[in-house]
């Protein structure tokens, strides 16, 4: 036997050593210790999981009172026009000196809404009033001339009819007189012109003032005191063009874009509905005033313009608006159904039943619902277990479930 043999037969073992001290092996409960870590470790990871907020898409039940789609052969959307507005300016080029418009203020016709430094404009009327003054008073000088050449004329006709002067006499007496009728003749029209002259100085002077050109409302205030206005563009951009723009809010009209694939189902005065973006529950009656005989290649749709028929101060241009075109008047249409429209993909199936996810207070809770059998365009009638304004989960992720944390992004119907 080798001496590595030996001095192997001779080490005592750890087990050995230990039953040697009387003591029991700690293994076991290394072990389970190792064991009772990894199963709080995946509990935590478990509960973290399952409390962790699931991102959701929301949209919002509506009675179908409320929904300007009901009864609608087509929908679009647009935006609110004015056909009449303006961007007001001065005719001549000036400074301001008083600019008397604030936006959001109602304006007459023919009210002044700035003033631009007349002073200029003033001297030139001045100047061409003095001249045409001058013309004038040379009129009345070769009309008084002319009146005397006459007299003359005739005297020396009669003189040389009695042989006392010569026939040569009174021809020049007549010459004279024919010569300042053509001065005068020429006087004249030089003082129409001096009065021509004095009229533009006065129109000129008159663009100093600017007024509004119809009633209206102030919707921008483009230009301050001191600045220079001119109906041109100059100045490298220091030159201001507008003073502010005035919109007409009995021209509002809506303007939208229907697809040219539809655009056989609209016809003209046919009666809609409008609601605007920023009040949904409104619906503002309205008909097609035209459609546009002009088709945009690039969206491939015909603009189709709409009347409202109802006036509000609520109602501002550039507004975003829904239009629903209708077979019939909405006051006779049938009587809304009972229940709540919800998107058609709010609705999915969890053990063989419908249900629809509501959030509520952060929390998704679960309603079985029976939505029923028609459709309104992409929503679903849903006669109970909703009400109007509540929040549904679009597409609800399968694993969503009853009373989970979530975040909501909401999305239109």
């Amino acid at each position: 036997m080798s001496n590595a043999d030996l001095l192997k037969e001779l080490r005592i073992e750890r087990h050995q050593r230990e039953a040697h001290d009387g003591r029991a092996p700690r293994w076991p409960w290394v072990a389970g210790a190792v064991a009772l870590l990894l199963a709080l470790t995946g509990a935590g990871a478990w509960w973290a999981m399952s409390h962790r907020a699931v991102m959701v898409q929301t949209a919002t039940a509506v009675s179908p009172a409320s929904d300007p789609g009901a009864g609608a052969v087509l929908q679009a959307t647009g935006y609110v026009t004015a056909r009449r507005q303006a961007t007001v300016s001065a005719q001549i080029t000036g400074t301001l000196t008083a600019v008397l418009i604030e936006e959001g203020d109602h304006v007459k016709e023919g009210q002044v809404l700035a003033r631009l430094d007349d002073s200029a404009y003033k001297a030139a009327l001045d100047a061409a009033r003095t001249q045409a003054g001058a013309a004038h008073a040379l009129v009345a000088q070769y009309r008084a001339q002319l009146a005397q050449n006459l007299r003359d004329a005739t005297r020396e006709d009669a003189l040389a009819t009695q042989g006392l002067v010569s026939r040569q006499d009174a021809e020049q007496a007549r010459t004279l007189a024919d010569s300042t009728r053509a001065q005068l003749i020429s006087q004249q029209k030089t003082a129409a012109s001096d009065d021509a002259q004095v009229v533009e100085a006065q129109v000129n002077f008159d663009y100093c003032v600017v007024h509004a050109p119809f009633d209206g409302v102030i919707t921008t205030k483009d230009a301050q005191v001191g600045e220079i206005i001119s109906p041109f563009s100059a100045g490298g951009g220091f030159t201001r063009t507008g003073i502010g723009t005035i919109v007409d809010m009995d021209s509002l009209e809506v303007d939208v874009d229907v697809n040219e694939a539809y655009i056989g189902r609209v016809k003209p005065d046919m009666p809609a509905e409008a609601v605007l973006d920023a009040y949904p529950d409104w619906k503002i009656p309205a008909h097609v005033i035209a459609i546009v005989p002009a088709a945009d290649r690039g969206k491939a749709t015909v603009k189709v313009r709409v009347a409202l028929e109802q006036k509000d101060a609520r109602i501002v241009p550039d507004m975003g608006v829904r239009v629903s075109f209708l077979e019939q008047k909405a006051a006779n249409a049938a009587q809304a159904p009972k229940g709540v429209l919800v998107p058609a993909k709010a609705i999915t199936q969890r053990d063989g039943r419908s249900v629809v996810f509501v959030v509520a207070a952060g929390k998704a809770q679960l309603r079985t619902v029976q939505p029923a059998a028609q459709d309104y365009g992409d929503m679903k009638l849903v006669p109970d277990a909703l009400q109007a304004g509540d929040a549904v989960v679009l597409s609800p992720p399968a694993a969503l479930r009853d009373g989970a944390d979530v975040q909501t992004e909401t999305s239109k119907p």
